[in-house]
């Protein structure tokens, strides 16, 4: 992990004054001389929050490693620059991450239980719940970075501790779900959090998200560890998942200055390198789906993986193109959802399907493919009726498994990071890698080129296991 000294200087000057290590000699030294008595000298917790769910919509879409991850699973095209699609070696650092995101959430926490600094944190809400919501937000980072990357920093990450080692998939994924069950149990019913723009304080809402999150990660390690993945799903549903639109972990945007970042990429910034993949629109074409309306500006997807000449010569043939969420002018205020009460009435099909519970699967596919649809604004009964009787996507006991993990893959478009990781475990959709790229499609985001650089130890030994860092090794539930 890189070090604290390599970051920015206002950054630097956080870390000391907030996680103590090191500098508070050094400044008190200088006693009082540069003080400033109009300066907020604790953090303003509840605006540190709002930043961070402000920016959670990038994991989404808008990262480079969720970009990646959305080429991969193929919601996306390139349309000039075709490298990532055709699987050129691409490391990606993760400086944003724990520099950014992760460490306003661990200063929350520090800020909310510091006895120095937690009195005047309570202002913004009760310290626990303050806590508690950081904690479920840096379990969903973290999640997202040991899905990409395998093998991370995570036990003394965030600790001031500069170069750490790379702690395991397999021991960082249970834990992640302790943190979570912490969290929840953690809510108390003191003053509800300012700063929350996602579920506005509300303590149940968030005990929900949690639960889908343990949820989601126990169901990924199906095929890694099926007792325990077995018996914290079941846990995580009786303690209450997220079963309704209303309750959808969900970032909202109000327009402005905070849009959608797919509507700021094509309207604000005019960049058109990322389209709408023909994988995904023939797919959806050929099931008639009616979602394909706002997963794309039209039905023309641009054609996977490419080389550059052919895409260029392809988008001059066909200029009418399809676009992510059909890029509009209203779609600035589209939320972007992170989990969703769909996604987990398919995630609770597969598990029953698996023997997990004793829910019934096809109740729940359906369930969710509706919920789905009603989410995106397709709420007539007769056409929901109509996508759930074709062939291919009713449950007949043939291809069931498939189908399941079909709706999916198409439930968490455009979020590359769980589309990719759904894919990667349950191997469906059938993808074909990039035409004549001579290399299967990836299984891990390699590290960056900081960690050699600044941790170079500790990261050749997390490279080892991955076969030199390669992106076609796979992390620990990929099975």
């Amino acid at each position: 992990m890189k070090k604290m000294t390599f970051k920015k200087v206002a950054l630097t000057i956080g870390v000391c004054s907030t996680l103590l290590v090191g500098c508070s000699k050094a400044i008190n030294d200088f006693g009082d001389i540069n003080n400033n008595p109009n300066a907020t000298t604790v953090p303003i917790t509840s605006a540190l929050l709002t930043n961070v769910l402000s920016n959670v919509g990038n994991n989404v879409w808008g990262t480079a490693i969720n970009n990646t991850a959305g080429l991969y699973c193929q919601y996306m095209s390139e349309t000039q620059y075709t490298d990532a699609s055709r699987y050129a070696t691409t490391t990606l650092n993760w400086d944003a991450y724990y520099a950014g995101d992760l460490y306003d959430l661990q200063n929350i926490i520090n800020v909310n239980t510091d006895p120095a600094t937690k009195d005047n944190a309570a202002q913004f809400g009760s310290n626990n719940n303050q806590i508690a919501i950081a904690r479920i937000l840096k379990a969903y980072y973290f999640m997202v970075l040991t899905d990409s990357y395998g093998d991370i920093p995570y036990f003394d990450a965030l600790k001031g501790k500069g170069t750490i080692a790379y702690d395991k998939q397999e021991l960082i994924y249970p834990d992640l779900i302790k943190e979570l069950k912490a969290a929840v149990a953690q809510f108390d019913g003191g003053a509800t959090v300012q700063g929350d723009v996602m579920y506005s304080g509300s303590t149940t809402k968030w005990k929900k998200f949690a639960n889908s999150l343990i949820a989601t990660i126990a169901l990924r390690m199906s095929k890694a560890n099926a007792t325990l993945g077995k018996a914290e799903f079941a846990a995580a549903v009786a303690a209450g998942v997220i079963e309704s639109n209303a309750d959808n972990a969900a970032i909202p945007y109000p327009g402005g200055n905070y849009r959608n970042p797919i509507y700021t990429y094509y309207v604000i910034t005019q960049r058109f390198d990322y389209a709408v993949s023909k994988t995904i629109t023939d797919f959806m074409t050929n099931l008639s789906d009616p979602r394909l309306a706002v997963y794309s500006s039209n039905s023309n997807g641009f054609p996977y993986g490419l080389t550059r000449n052919d895409a260029l010569a392809w988008q001059t043939a066909n200029p009418t193109f399809g676009f992510l969420l059909g890029f509009t002018n209203t779609s600035q205020t589209m939320p972007l959802s992170l989990i969703t009460a769909g996604q987990m009435y398919l995630a609770r099909a597969e598990a029953a399907r698996l023997g997990w519970t004793t829910e019934v699967v096809a109740t729940n596919y359906t369930t969710g493919i509706t919920l789905e649809m009603n989410r995106w604004g397709f709420t007539n009964a007769g056409t929901i009726a109509t996508y759930l009787a074709q062939t291919n996507v009713a449950l007949t006991g043939v291809g069931d498994d498939k189908k399941i993990a079909e709706q999916r893959w198409l439930a968490y478009y455009p979020d590359g990071n769980q589309g990719w990781a759904e894919w990667r475990k349950s191997g469906y959709p059938v993808l074909a890698p990039a035409p004549g790229a001579g290399n299967p499609i990836p299984r891990r985001i390699a590290y960056g080129p900081n960690e050699p650089l600044y941790n170079p130890t500790n990261y050749a030994a997390a490279a080892a296991q991955y076969n030199s860092n390669s992106m076609n090794s796979k992390v620990w539930w990929d099975k």
